[in-house]
């Protein structure tokens, strides 16, 4: 944060360095250069008013002539100038001229050429091509109303609303650092260093860098700023890369210039950091130089492995056309970058809104600027006729910026923030003695090993599976990515927070006369970090009094407040951890669980009566009667085993209804409603029996509970005392998620206080239930025979180490943990600390709910559904038969109802069939015998 504030306040030192000397040009270098030409009037005219086009147009252009970008830039300029000029369908009669002047990228000269455009009635100015003299010329711009066209200023800064007159024909670097940032997000790295030049370019570089990064989750570790300037230190650079190369990231961003740049990469590979395991990044300033000529073989290999970011330029006809010709004219001493491509367009873009501003009657007028003109009363004032304002200056903005049309760097349109539209890279590999380029990005689908011209064809895809890059040789001519970080190398080590419990020590435990800690959680992060490809210096911290157990989420509070480079331990993984830290793989599986006390009941006399409840007795025997009165109705007037005095009708109802308990029924069921019901109610039968059967012997073999409290639920509905271990997690679980009162939340610190306080129980003082980890209620019944786990884990979560959010070092140990995992070292490790005394624990878990009526209702409705639907027919075929049937004789007092009773208590007469049956004309012998009375077949047997 500090550092953030002293860059912030350079920032600020630095804009107020510029207005002062801005200031400074007005108010006393400006009349003095004036005062030379002898221009010193109070009047304001208008000078080369002309109403049709004029012969000639005059533009200017701004950069560093002796530069890679400048060379380049004028060549690209002078034959842009000539093929407007013999094109016919431009500006026709009017001739195009380019007044070049050099700023040797110093604002205050640039801003000395700037003015000097305006004596010349300039009306667009081509450049700067430094963004920090483009931060000073801009404000001249504004004043004086002429359109700035920089084809190679990339600062994002310059495209805010402050510079309305400037306009970007390059690419802004907010778009380069998208580029640079979905790159290390791809390859998986967290953390970068930026090597910057200490002005407008590079510093608010950096800052779109660190907004990218950010938007990714990466972030830039370290910043360091160069002096800028023809003039680099080498010791200066030296001393700055040794302090890099002390840090943990290998990953480094290169936004500078060339000079300073190419002795950044000699420093580097003279101190070793251009081998193995390093990664380099280098803006386009790197390919820019690459393009302009070709470097000598010892620079080269100081930029081997290194990656490098281009300015993306379609392939077009026209385009090698130009290269062609542009071989012709250098005779293959100076290469055509993409910054002389955008300069060649940038004269045509001018030369075509000037054309469109003739066409719509536009007139080249120029008004005397009078702004700082003094009051003739207090001593005079300032005459700068000179200087003047292009009075439609607006009108040929508006039309640039209408721009439409293909150049050799492809179509040139403007956005909304007057940069190019559809911005694009190419992203190339320095090898050898050249370079490759492996793959592209565009703001339109990210990276892919596709150009981007057949990319715009298809919808766009950022999906993180459709991007790609080619094979990267890297520093050291490796092809394995580079892990991006290293444990620093200056003597720092990591600070690793240790809990000390004052109970369950099996976990974590310090060791008496050390600084070291023994127990599960220091064993598996011993045997993790040995199997790291990296050794790791670190010392534990330790954590709590000792007296009682820490809160664990003050510990990991101190990861995210610097205090703690990691904590490990029996750190449990929740949500509110997880946001402020990350966690490695989970060790140890834990989840709470609820601990209640437990014995053997004694099975007694009238354990055959426990599996069902009293409800469930008094529903089954209800409908065992129901079911026997349903199927006497149905059977009553057909079957004569149904029929009899109503003493034997009682008899039968009750003997059929029992015995169809164990299946050994001997009524025959003659109707096809009585078959129905009697096959509904067997099936049913058949599922109470064996219920019954299964949880009678459940009763009888296993131990059952002696309370309450059969698991989570049925604790949070009643109102006892609850125990939870101190510093756990569970006491916020309970209350927040849970919405249970934390007054029934009682903190136990030890296992005995455990026992103690679930022997007491909720009547004399102690607790119901105890709520805890698995892990801990393990180690606590191994030694507690009278406690059991009731219902089920209720929570699913694990014990990690805890790291800094994005540590790649959580991400390595999680591997390592896998391996363990795999190998069985981690079981091991289990076994070694989590030892089980004689108390059994095989049924830990136990349910002691007796069957209800609710696991069975379902039958139960469908059985009486039967049912009534059975007696409902049966009744309507009884109401058809008593409207068919003859009528009661006239007077007679025999009415509808007693009719109706008598029908149903009526033997019905058997058919035809049936009455063949029963004669036994259609039946077997042994169906006869099996038919007669007991008594009658034993006679018949003997």
């Amino acid at each position: 944060m500090e550092l953030f504030s002293l860059q912030f306040l350079y920032m600020m030192m630095m804009n107020l360095f510029y207005y002062y000397w801005v200031l400074v040009l007005v108010v006393v270098v400006l009349p003095y250069y004036l005062g030379v030409k002898g221009v010193y009037s109070n009047s304001t005219t208008i000078s080369n008013v002309s109403f049709s086009r004029p012969s000639v147009v005059n533009i200017g252009a701004i950069f560093t002539f002796d530069s890679s970008i400048g060379k380049v830039a004028k060549l690209a300029m002078e034959q842009a100038v000539i093929d407007v000029n013999s094109n016919s369908s431009i500006l026709h009669s009017t001739q195009l001229v380019l007044h070049m002047q050099t700023s040797n990228c110093s604002g205050f000269d640039g801003m000395i050429q700037a003015l000097r455009f305006m004596e010349t009635d300039v009306i667009a100015i081509l450049g700067p091509q430094s963004s920090v003299v483009s931060h000073i010329v801009s404000h001249v711009a504004n004043e004086l109303r002429v359109p700035m066209l920089s084809f190679a200023a990339t600062d994002p800064t310059l495209s805010s609303l402050q510079f309305p007159f400037f306009v970007r024909t390059t690419l802004s670097d907010s778009y380069q650092m998208t580029a640079v940032s979905e790159i290390i997000d791809f390859y998986g790295w967290k953390e970068v260093i930026a090597i910057y030049v200490d002005d407008d370019y590079g510093r608010n570089g950096v800052s779109a860098l660190d907004d990218a990064l950010a938007r990714r989750r990466c972030r830039i570790s370290y910043k360091a700023g160069i002096k800028s300037g023809p003039d680099v230190d080498r010791n200066e650079i030296t001393n700055l890369l040794v302090s890099v190369a002390m840090m943990q990231s290998r990953v480094i961003v290169v936004h500078t210039h060339s000079n300073s740049g190419f002795m950044i990469f000699k420093v580097a590979r003279y101190l070793g950091m251009m081998q193995e395991g390093y990664v380099w990044i280098a803006t386009d300033w790197l390919s820019t130089v690459i393009d302009s000529g070709s470097l000598h073989s010892e620079t080269m290999d100081t930029l081997q492995g290194a990656l490098v970011l281009r300015q993306h330029t379609p392939d077009t006809d026209r385009k090698k056309a130009f290269l062609s010709r542009w071989n012709k004219l250098t005779g293959g001493s100076l290469g055509l970058n993409s910054y002389g491509l955008h300069a060649y367009d940038s004269v045509w873009l001018v030369a075509q809104a000037i054309d469109k501003f003739f066409s719509q009657g536009g007139v080249v007028s120029c008004t005397n600027y009078t702004s700082l003109h003094d009051d003739k009363g207090k001593g005079g004032g300032l005459n700068l006729d000179a200087m003047s304002i292009f009075d439609n200056g607006t009108l040929l903005l508006k039309n640039i910026l209408q721009s439409d049309f293909v150049g050799l760097s492809g179509p040139l349109k403007f956005d909304s923030e007057k940069s190019p539209y559809r911005p694009a890279y190419d992203i190339i590999n320095v090898v050898g003695n050249g370079v490759r380029r492996v793959g592209y990005w565009s703001n339109y689908s990210g990276l892919s090993i596709v150009s981007p011209e057949t990319l715009y064809a298809n919808p766009p895809n950022r999906s993180s599976a459709n991007q790609h890059l080619h094979t990267v040789i890297w520093p050291g001519e490796t092809l394995s990515r580079p892990r991006g970080w290293v444990f620093p190398n200056n003597g720092k080590q990591l600070r690793i927070g240790v809990p000390i419990r004052a109970s369950f020590r099996e976990f974590v435990s310090p060791v008496k006369g050390t600084d070291n800690f023994k127990g599960f959680c220091i064993d598996v992060f011993i045997a993790a970090v040995n199997l790291l490809p990296y050794a790791i210096p670190y010392r534990f911290v330790p954590f709590g009094d000792g007296l009682k157990n820490p809160s664990y989420t003050g510990l990991v509070n101190l990861i995210t407040a610097g205090v703690l480079d990691g904590a490990i331990g029996d750190i449990a993984i929740v949500t509110n951890r997880t946001r402020i830290v990350d966690f490695t793989q989970p060790y140890a599986a834990s989840g709470l669980v609820v601990v209640a006390p437990f014995k053997k009941i004694n099975s007694g006399g009238w354990s055959f009566l426990q599996p069902f409840t009293p409800f469930m007795w008094i529903v089954t025997a209800c409908f065992f009667f129901f079911v026997g009165i349903v199927v006497w109705i149905l059977e009553h007037r057909i079957n004569d085993e149904f029929r009899g005095p109503p003493k034997q009708q009682i008899i039968t109802i009750l003997w059929f209804s029992l015995s169809t308990l164990f299946f050994s029924h001997r009524e025959n069921t003659m109707s096809t409603l009585g078959r129905g019901v009697v096959l509904i109610w067997l099936f049913v039968v058949l599922i109470i029996n064996s219920s019954y059967t299964a949880s009678l012997t459940s009763i009888l073999t296993v131990q059952q509970l002696s309370s309450s409290i059969t698991g989570i639920d049925s604790l949070k509905a009643s109102d006892e005392p609850i125990g939870f271990q101190v510093g756990s997690f569970a006491e916020r679980y309970l209350t927040e998620d849970l919405g249970i009162s934390k007054s029934r939340l009682i903190p136990l610190g030890s296992p005995e206080e455990y026992a103690k306080s679930l022997q007491l129980g909720p009547k004399k003082g102690g607790v119901a239930a105890i709520i805890d980890e698995r892990p801990y209620v393990e180690i606590f019944l191994s030694t507690q025979c009278t406690f059991r786990i009731v219902g089920q884990e209720f929570t699913r979560s694990g014990w990690g180490f805890a790291f800094p959010r994005d540590s790649p070092l959580a991400v390595d140990l999680s591997t390592a943990i896998l391996q363990l995992s795999e190998t069985g070292d981690l079981q091991r490790i289990h076994d070694k600390w989590m030892t089980r005394s004689s108390c059994s624990l095989d049924n830990t878990e136990i349910e002691s709910d007796r069957l209800q009526l609710k696991s069975f209702w379902g039958l139960f409705i469908i059985c009486g559904m039967a049912c009534f639907i059975a007696l409902v027919i049966h009744f309507l075929q009884i109401m058809l038969q008593l409207r068919h049937s003859a009528p009661s004789e006239p007077g007679s007092n025999v009415g509808p109802i007693r009719r109706f009773l008598s029908l149903v208590d009526e033997k019905e007469s058997p058919s035809r069939s049936e009455r063949r049956k029963r004669n036994g004309d259609e039946i077997s012998a042994e169906d006869q015998l099996g038919r007669q009375p007991k008594r009658l077949q034993r006679v018949t047997a003997a």
